[in-house]
């Protein structure tokens, strides 16, 4: 289903809607992720546990529109917009939920930013990468991994490490090749990808694993997964195009704050389009 995250899923039964290792990805401090900062430690507290049944409904969407191949839109559309609304207690919890996948966002816009405002030479030198200066652009990503999101022991930090990868590769298909003449229109093309792969992977793996019968069909399972990804795509290219003035001008300082205003505005849109789609069953 496009990740190298899916693990047994999140049963619900006594488990917190917010968990606590999420709250404040980057820190009680609120600190703006740098490129390279570990991902933080636990805080503490336990929050109440969520309904225990509220992954059941979008799950069985989800398993319905996996059965159909990818042809049911209304139940990908009730899957969604169930997941938001119910799973995740609306979207500034889903948005809460992306833990790891908001700090390393971060750290990915903010480098992004850097080269598009100092130049690839500058901003690598930042980062004592320098000769890295020149190469392609999936070459540097990689070489930026550990920087960006650091390996972690947690599903929520895999799904941010996939994510990135995912995003390399996803490079080509929008013909980025260089990162040395970067503009605001390929920081937000990037940024997106990220965006969209993380809130899929997390999407998947809360309601997706062990919750689904694929279809046999080789084609059908590449068009499930298609189908998905152009839907949460399609949510954040359309949150992402209404905050393009502020993207654009965007301070350092003012990173992480974008990055959780454009997850809970993702989520909403992503829950209008879930419900958009169940009605027209």
């Amino acid at each position: 289903m496009g990740t190298s995250t899916a693990n047994s899923g999140t049963s619900g039964s006594g488990t917190p809607l917010i968990p606590s290792w999420l709250d404040d990805a980057n820190g009680p401090d609120n600190q703006e992720p740098q490129v390279g900062d570990a991902i933080p430690s636990p805080l503490p507290g336990i929050p109440e546990p969520g309904e225990p049944n509220r992954y059941t409904a979008p799950r069985n969407a989800f398993s319905r529109f996996a059965r159909s191949g990818g042809s049911s839109r209304s139940s990908l559309g009730g899957a969604i917009a169930g997941y938001v609304s119910h799973s995740s207690g609306g979207a500034k919890g889903a948005a809460r939920r992306m833990g790891s996948s908001r700090a390393t966002g971060g750290r990915l816009l903010g480098f992004l930013n850097d080269v598009a405002d100092r130049g690839l030479t500058e901003a690598l030198k930042s980062l004592n990468l320098d000769g890295l200066a020149g190469q392609p652009a999936g070459e540097i990503f990689k070489a930026l991994a550990d920087y960006i999101c650091p390996e972690g022991g947690n599903i929520d930090v895999a799904i941010a490490r996939a994510a990135f990868y995912e995003t390399i590769v996803d490079l080509e298909s929008e013909g980025i090749a260089s990162l040395d003449n970067l503009n605001g229109d390929q920081v937000q093309t990037i940024f997106e990808m990220f965006a969209t792969r993380t809130i899929e992977d997390r999407i998947y793996n809360e309601i997706g694993t062990k919750a689904i019968t694929l279809p046999a069909d080789t084609a059908a399972i590449d068009n499930v997964q298609a189908q998905l990804h152009d839907f949460i795509s399609n949510g954040v290219s359309d949150t992402l195009n209404g905050m393009k003035d502020r993207l654009q001008t965007l301070p350092q300082g003012k990173i992480l704050e974008f990055v959780d205003d454009m997850y809970e505005k993702a989520f909403t849109v992503l829950e209008a389009m879930g419900e958009a789609e169940k009605d027209r069953a």
